[in-house]
């Protein structure tokens, strides 16, 4: 996370997209405690290997915000 926020780059890439960093960076300043607590579930039930975790974690904390509500909204379904 610490390197996305600090980095210079104009463009910062997130599952193969690329996104202009200022974005990404805010998406990545506005994360809370539940976001990570998220991620850190789906890494746990996450059943395939994951081949570059760098740019997996990238893209979970980046698409975080935007999945959290509907994720454990289909867990209480179920």
């Amino acid at each position: 996370m610490l390197e996305t926020v600090c980095t210079a780059r104009k463009k910062i890439r997130i599952a193969g997209d690329d996104y202009p960093a200022e974005l990404v960076k805010s998406k990545f300043m506005k994360l809370n405690s539940e976001h990570i607590r998220f991620v850190l579930d789906c890494m746990q039930e996450n059943t395939t290997k994951i081949r570059n975790i760098k740019q997996y974690l990238k893209a979970v904390l980046f698409n975080a915000p935007s999945t959290i509500d509907s994720y454990y909204t289909s867990l209480v379904a179920h």
